[in-house]
């Protein structure tokens, strides 16, 4: 074959699987259950089973023909879609590579002036790895009898430091999926100096939203430059992998951890997929409703079986087992399901990520099988 004609082949050949890519529906390119079914059930890191949503899918492929190009018209475009949906300016959105990169860019900010940073214990664990480079001081503080924040005694620890501190809440909390009364929450805020800043963590918001007793931290940031909130994708929008978060803070406070973020750190396809998954209420739906569906079996087999659990508001179970955890986590991969890992001081209870109602029911079957070979 001529050089010519190999060249105008190959060229013809990328321009055609390029447009039928353009053009297939989503539908058609959904990962089905039984599509990931490859390995093994994954029950351990908090994602949504049903992936992206079929609009957010369809804005990926769409969005494969701007690849080529710098996303700094897409990041603004993000910024302003994200401040119209939460009615903020858009000086007081942040992005990030997840919410993770939003918490990292907290720390930082802090890092320089030797701040003092106060967590629950235990609770998700990323603040304190962003902490360790930077030899910061940190205070953990054991969860209350019915895992919540103990606010009152990380407010007198704050309120003894002799500097800066961050008051870090992960609400509902990571990994044992409780709240925090947002009242309480509240009036630390309203009484607080501003030599207490609050990092509060909503990755699991819309699995609280509407429930008793929960209320965000994000109506501070209007008036307060002492509090950040985080928000992610990566849970009820599926985008884990892709890779967006944001923050929500008084403008001021937004620029200050804007100078430490990356150049060009969030992805066209993964801000494509962002906003069109906003506008699929139907996605959202049916996520929360699997999520619950599949809750209430969990819930089911652990009644049945004598074991305890926390009251969840996030997309996951903490729950008790029966002997050693790395033995049951150990017999779980074995059996084909992976399920969370360790989270001192909690070694008596496990996490377990909810996944679709056919995975939960396969997950009670095999804890049954445990129970009937005194595993658990």
């Amino acid at each position: 074959m001529q050089r010519r004609t190999f060249l105008q082949t190959g060229v013809l050949g990328f321009l055609s699987t390029r447009t039928a890519l353009a053009s297939a529906p989503a539908a058609a390119l959904a990962s089905t259950t039984a599509r990931r079914r490859g390995g093994p059930l994954r029950l351990n890191s908090n994602e949504n089973p049903l992936g992206l949503s079929p609009a957010a899918q369809e804005a990926v492929i769409r969005g494969l023909a701007e690849a080529n190009r710098y996303p700094h018209a897409a990041h603004r475009q993000m910024v302003e879609v994200l401040a119209r949906h939460h009615a903020v300016a858009p000086e007081q959105i942040v992005l990030g590579a997840g919410s993770s990169e939003v918490l990292q860019m907290s720390v930082q900010a802090f890092a320089q002036q030797h701040a003092t940073f106060v967590l629950a214990e235990p609770t998700f664990e990323d603040v304190q790895s962003y902490c360790e480079p930077w030899q910061l001081q940190l205070q953990r503080v054991p969860l209350r009898p019915d895992h919540s924040h103990d606010l009152a005694r990380m407010r007198r620890i704050a309120e003894g430091a002799s500097g800066p501190v961050v008051v870090y809440v992960c609400n509902p909390n990571n990994p044992t999926g409780t709240l925090t009364p947002g009242k309480e929450l509240d009036d630390w805020i309203e009484a607080s100096t501003d030599h207490v800043t609050f990092l509060v963590d909503e990755a699991y918001f819309e699995f609280a939203e509407g429930t008793p007793g929960f209320g965000s931290a994000s109506q501070w940031i209007h008036k307060r430059t002492n509090v950040i909130v985080t928000r992610t994708f990566s849970k009820v929008h599926a985008m884990a992998g892709l890779r967006l978060g944001y923050g929500l803070a008084h403008s001021d406070t937004a620029a200050r951890l804007r100078q430490l973020q990356s150049h060009n750190d969030i992805n066209c396809l993964a801000m494509a997929a962002a906003q069109a998954s906003l506008l699929d209420q139907e996605h959202l739906r049916l996520s929360l409703d699997t999520n619950s569906k599949s809750r209430l079996i969990v819930e089911s087999v652990l009644q049945e079986l004598g074991l305890g659990f926390l009251p969840s508001c996030a997309n996951f179970v903490m729950h008790e087992i029966r002997g050693k955890l790395p033995d049951y986590i150990a017999h779980m991969r074995d059996a084909g399901i992976l399920v969370g890992r360790p989270f001192p001081p909690m070694l008596g209870h496990n996490r377990l990520t909810l996944g679709t109602p056919e995975d939960m029911t396969r997950f009670a079957e095999t804890l049954r099988d445990f129970r009937k070979r005194a595993l658990v």
